[in-house]
């Protein structure tokens, strides 16, 4: 009897021991976060976890026992009942399965399963069924896979190039209109360094592209000349931006190029170029310098720029070197009228340590700090017979040496040198080297003195205007009728820099919204020169404009703000000019 109260006791035991390992399985289950079910073989429901209750909004009483039927449309039960029957007989689980299930209140959402045989004594029992419900991320997926073929269907249809890299320059997405401008197959470049895509052009724009990816800096409409092989005269217009993501991590860069080669060829046409960089000036003589400067900027010969104290070759200069392929290289100057000789040499070609009183340390010359750019030797009439010589011989052999130094340094610099001296008297009066001379001019560019282009006075006046009304924090709309008199007789011996601070004088004494006569300098108020011929080049030239405009209209077609644009002037002076001249459109 007691043997028997003990076999009833054990059992007991194990039962308890049962029934509290199943029910910490189950409180296990209900603590998942995914949803948990079990159907037996028919597939009717026999366990769900809390997720799952609240997931499908059913208590439990409801959803046990009720089919799988239950919970799916009609169109997703087959396809349900082919996997179950494939895990039945493969006893293999399957991951990663999708499709619908629809709640208690009707919605249908979309869900992932993992679907496993539940066996009991090596026997199939039922199915098991873990599942979270993704619809939000579905949607999403859909909505930014819609976007993103929006995005491409836009990319795809620009007329300008798009070319963007990662932080290594290689190239991650390009559109079809690179094809047209640089020649190459945005499939074929994708994935490979931009350097190596080998387009069909000198790949100048590696460089503005370098400058945005070392800088982080946007560099906004720069154009450039392609020198493509099949077609030489293309000219394009570069953007290059950084690349940021949603977290405004630095990601890369974008080229974006637009071809203005037909534009450039209109402009020419036209003959309507006022500016070209920093220089102004719509005379003959100016728009001859500009078409010189654009065949000079990519030849890497050495440049004269000659002319009157305050022409504007520095200006020359700088246009050279930016409009050329080692625009973001450095751009050095040295004025060798401002130095002694022995400071001179230091400052041109550097110095080591102890070669001379003062020298406590190495320095690196204007030579040097200008590697693989430009320098620009200012007043290079002014130094001696010395400095002439190794000058000479950084020309010849791109080569110099320190002072205090014997091993020689090589460099690639272009040279540009300025001088207001006539340099071709100093070499017969033996002030000036005469091999140097002829090394030096190469290519030699003269500029006019303002007294010969006095048509420009009047654009200049306007550009000076413009810059001292920012500067001054004015609004002085212009200059009177009898002001821009006197300029226009003024001889202008200081040229476009005298110009330039007689506007400034003027701003500083004018208070209202006209400059005029007496605001001016007492030397251009009183100079007596011949009105005749002032009247007859302000008066003289108004016709001129008026044809001009008539002509830039019929060329554009009438698309004023093309013609506003190509004039040099805004779009609402264009439509009062319009007005003002009675100038109607033909039919």
């Amino acid at each position: 009897m007691k043997e028997g109260n003990h076999e009833f006791d054990e059992r007991q035991r194990i039962e308890a021991a049962l029934k509290e390992s199943q029910e910490a399985y189950r409180q296990m289950l209900d603590a998942m976060p995914d949803c948990y079910v079990e159907y037996d073989l028919a597939g009717n429901v026999t366990f769900a976890n809390k997720a799952s209750l609240d997931w499908s909004s059913r208590s439990k009483d409801e959803i046990i026992g009720i089919s799988y039927k239950k919970l799916l449309d009609k169109g997703t039960r087959k396809q349900i009942k082919r996997v179950y029957s494939k895990v039945y007989t493969t006893k293999a689980t399957r991951k990663g399965f999708i499709h619908d299930m629809v709640r208690k209140d009707g919605k249908r959402r979309i869900i992932e399963c993992s679907i496993s045989l539940k066996e009991t004594n090596g026997q199939a029992t039922g199915f098991r069924q873990i599942w979270h419900d993704i619809t939000d991320r579905k949607r999403t997926e859909e909505e930014l896979a819609n976007h993103r073929s929006r995005l491409e269907a836009i990319f795809g249809s620009v007329r300008e190039g798009i070319i963007a890299v990662d932080t290594d320059s290689k190239v991650i997405d390009a559109n079809t209109a690179i094809e047209k401008i640089c020649g190459v197959r945005s499939e074929d470049i994708t994935g490979s360094p931009f350097a190596k895509t080998r387009p069909l052009c000198s790949m100048a724009c590696q460089n503005i592209l370098r400058e945005t990816l070392e800088k982080q800096a946007t560099i906004r409409e720069y154009q450039i000349e392609c020198h493509r092989h099949d077609k030489p005269q293309q000219v394009v217009v570069i953007t290059s931006s950084p690349l940021i993501d949603s977290q405004s991590k630095f990601k890369g860069a974008v080229l974006v190029i637009r071809d203005v080669t037909k534009l450039r060829g209109l402009e020419k046409e036209l003959q309507g170029r006022y500016q070209f960089q920093q220089i102004i000036g719509k005379s003959r003589k100016m728009q001859d310098i500009y078409s010189f400067l654009e065949n000079l900027a990519n030849l890497q010969t050495t440049v004269l720029i000659t002319g009157e104290s305050g022409t504007g070759k520095e200006l020359v200069a700088r246009a050279l070197h930016y409009g050329g392929e080692r625009a973001f290289k450095p751009f050095v100057t040295v004025n060798c009228s401002a130095l002694a000789e022995n400071l001179l040499e230091s400052e041109l070609f550097g110095h080591v340590k102890g070669a001379f009183t003062g020298a406590i340390r190495d320095r690196l010359g204007r030579f040097q700090t200008a590697n693989e750019g430009t320098i620009l030797i200012d007043e290079i009439g002014d130094i001696s017979p010395l400095i002439q010589l190794k000058l000479l011989r950084v020309l010849q052999e791109k080569e110099f040496e320190r002072v205090g130094e014997s091993n020689p340094q090589k460099v690639d610099v272009r040279v540009i040198a300025c001088t207001n001296k006539d340099l071709k008297e100093k070499v017969t009066k033996g002030e000036f080297r005469e091999d140097l001379y002829y090394r030096l001019k190469v290519v030699e560019i003269t500029l006019p003195p303002l007294r010969d282009r006095l048509e420009d006075v009047p654009l200049l006046t306007t550009h000076f205007c413009r810059s001292f009304n920012e500067k001054f924090k004015k609004n002085i709309k212009g200059i009177s009728h009898e002001a821009l008199e006197k300029f226009m007789n003024y001889p202008w011996p200081g040229n476009v820099r005298e110009l330039e601070h007689a506007l400034e004088h003027a701003f500083v004494l004018c208070n209202g919204r006209e400059i005029k006569t007496e605001h001016l300098s007492p030397e251009i108020r009183g100079y007596k020169g011949t009105e005749n011929g002032t009247t007859r080049a302000i008066n003289g030239n108004k016709p001129k404009q008026d044809q001009e405009i008539i002509d830039v209209l019929n060329k554009t077609d009438w698309n004023k703000a093309k013609a506003a644009r190509l004039l040099g002037i805004n779009r609402r002076t264009i439509y009062r000019k319009i007005n003002k001249l009675q100038i109607t459109e033909p039919h």
